[in-house]
């Protein structure tokens, strides 16, 4: 079953007294489970069309359905339903907040669903527990390393057990050990939680990763090949 259905999808930004086509006529479906890549250069759309799945964005022209909701049509209040309860995201910068520790901040994720203390706590100690991170949980995001501070990152795009995860460059800052434990990580989630990730990145670690890479030029899709 699809659960992102993408057609004939084109985003547009205004730029000067035109606009500049960031994607042009994507169409493409993603099922359950899958861990794919959209792969090209700087400007191939990549981001854009991560945002899009994600709610951040919608679309100029086309569809992007997600969930069975259509992203055109969904309220700032529903767009945040949407990503509050079923999407996780992970960016390269991390964006941990520095005044709270681990604990807070992977419990952040489930504030809004309204949890009790005891549901919340037993959520973030197991969350923290996939990433191998149960020591940390006093520290704040300055007493951690880099590999330290995305697997975070990953546990707090995890805690709610996400249906999809949307991870941005998440190893562009790491080194080629730390990346490869990330990479490692976020597999093991995949394969036991069925959660959908789809990355962004032209990093040759990730891709060696990819289940389905789908190459970006010039915000047209140029391949989707399984591996």
């Amino acid at each position: 079953m699809d659960i992102i259905k993408i057609t004939d999808l084109v985003k547009k930004f205004p730029v000067g007294n035109g606009h500049f086509t960031a994607l042009n006529q994507i169409s493409l479906t993603f099922g359950e489970g899958e861990f794919a890549g959209f792969v090209g250069p700087s400007g191939s759309g990549k981001t854009t069309l991560l945002n899009i799945i994600g709610s951040l964005d919608t679309p100029t022209e086309g569809n992007a359905i997600v969930l069975d909701k259509s992203i055109s049509e969904l309220s700032h209040k529903q767009s945040a339903k949407l990503r509050n309860q079923h999407i996780g995201f992970i960016f390269q910068t991390y964006n941990l907040l520095p005044v709270y520790t681990v604990y807070e901040n992977v419990e952040f994720a489930l504030l809004l669903q309204n949890l009790s203390g005891s549901v919340r706590k037993k959520a973030v100690l197991e969350a923290l527990e996939w990433v191998g991170l149960t020591d940390k949980i006093k520290s704040k995001p300055a007493q951690l390393s880099g590999g330290e501070s995305q697997r975070v990152a990953i546990a707090r795009a995890m805690v709610k057990k996400p249906k999809i995860v949307l991870a941005d460059e998440p190893t562009a800052n790491l080194d080629s050990k730390n990346s490869h434990n990330i990479l490692q990580t976020m597999l093991k989630l995949n394969e036991e939680l069925k959660t959908t990730f789809i990355f962004a990145t032209h990093d040759e670690k990730v891709m060696k990763y990819l289940k389905r890479k789908i190459s970006l030029a010039d915000g047209k899709v140029v391949g989707d090949e399984m591996i």
